[in-house]
């Protein structure tokens, strides 16, 4: 097993992890339509803390990664970036 820094490419796991806050947040745009600094919780996205939970089930299965539960200890996510970048960090290709 290796790193997904190692495997993709931060673009698309940036567009992965744009497409689940999209769907979670119910709302209708294109992964193109949120940039990295846009605020999980704000006026355009609405994450709560079970709905996190939910996106990162889905962001395993898009990406064909797990992250490991240890990954999300004492971390906070207000951005999209930050969620990219601890997906990139931390997950560890299943294939």
């Amino acid at each position: 097993m290796s790193t997904v820094e190692e495997q993709l490419d931060r673009a698309a796991v940036a567009d992965a992890v744009k497409r689940v806050v999209i769907a979670e947040s119910r709302l209708s745009l294109s992964p193109a339509d949120i940039t990295e600094d846009e605020p999980l919780v704000g006026d355009l996205l609405r994450v709560n803390s079970l709905g996190f939970v939910g996106m990162l089930v889905r962001i395993e299965d898009e990406l064909d990664v797990v992250l490991p539960d240890d990954l999300f200890v004492g971390r906070s996510f207000r951005t999209v970036a930050d969620l990219v970048d601890v997906v990139r960090s931390g997950a560890v290709v299943s294939r």
